[in-house]
């Protein structure tokens, strides 16, 4: 069975439009499909509205205890169920799920080292139930999960959704009878060559380009975690990885994306 993994976040999920034209595209993918999202700026935003501003380092997100309560309320709650609501709206049959729903996503408590990342949750191989995901799409339900996680003793944490994504890409990657591509959607065309220029996408980038990209800054903050993340999937079994629009999720000419090489 050949899978399409699809992880949407960004700018999609803060503008009503822009997430509807995004569901619109993936309703339209052919063949067995799982959505993951994140909705860091929607949390960012509800975060401020409550007087708690939130703290980054290289990307990632500071989760202390106020701020786990403002993503599981945002990501499992108004952003996933918003999605569902949408994907029913066009026809898609789909389940929102964090990952303690079915024992989905089991994670662990990042390990203090430089920095203390606070309630995060790491993943592994061996996080993925990847017989419940294929149970769902073999009836015809679209898993969408949020970037919530669970550490299988009653703790819910939050986890990088770009890591999701590739995770559960690479588990299913592995079955016998599985073919997966992966596919990351925002609000870019692709990997920029400069910051400024919204049509500088590189239409390939191999993890070489990659090295000297981010030696020279010109890929930053968040798109370093989330191509860390597609290029080890693509190293672990992914036939296909690509960054873009999603309206590349339908375009067979290869516009509105990059491509990853190895």
């Amino acid at each position: 069975m050949k899978i399409h993994i699809v992880k949407i976040g960004g700018h999609l999920i803060n503008d009503r439009k822009s997430l509807h034209d995004s569901l619109e595209a993936f309703c339209k993918l052919k063949g067995y499909k799982v959505l993951i999202h994140g909705g860091g700026r929607k949390a960012d935003f509800i975060s401020k509205k409550m007087g708690i501003f939130p703290k980054m380092i290289q990307g990632r997100r500071i989760t202390d205890k106020e701020t786990l309560d403002i993503v599981i309320m945002t990501y499992a709650g108004i952003i996933n169920k918003n999605i569902v609501a949408t994907l029913q709206s066009y026809h898609c049959n789909a389940l929102g799920l964090c990952g303690a729903d079915g024992n989905c996503i089991q994670s662990y408590l990042r390990k203090i080292k430089n920095i203390d990342y606070g309630y995060v949750g790491d993943i592994n191989l061996e996080s993925v139930n990847t017989y419940l995901i294929k149970f769902l799409l073999k009836n015809n339900i679209i898993p969408v999960l949020c970037s919530i996680t669970h550490n299988g003793i009653g703790n819910l944490l939050n986890t990088n959704a770009d890591t999701i994504a590739s995770y559960i890409a690479i588990s299913l990657a592995k079955e016998k009878d599985c073919e997966v591509e992966l596919h990351f959607c925002f609000e870019k065309k692709g990997v920029l060559r400069k910051m400024q220029d919204s049509e500088s996408y590189l239409k390939k980038i191999d993890f070489h380009l990659f090295k000297i990209m981010k030696k020279n800054h010109t890929i930053t903050n968040g798109m370093i975690p989330k191509l860390d993340n597609a290029f080890f999937a693509l190293k672990n079994g992914v036939s296909q990885v690509s960054i873009g629009l999603p309206n590349h999720l339908n375009d067979v000419n290869d516009v509105n994306k990059t491509i990853l090489c190895l």
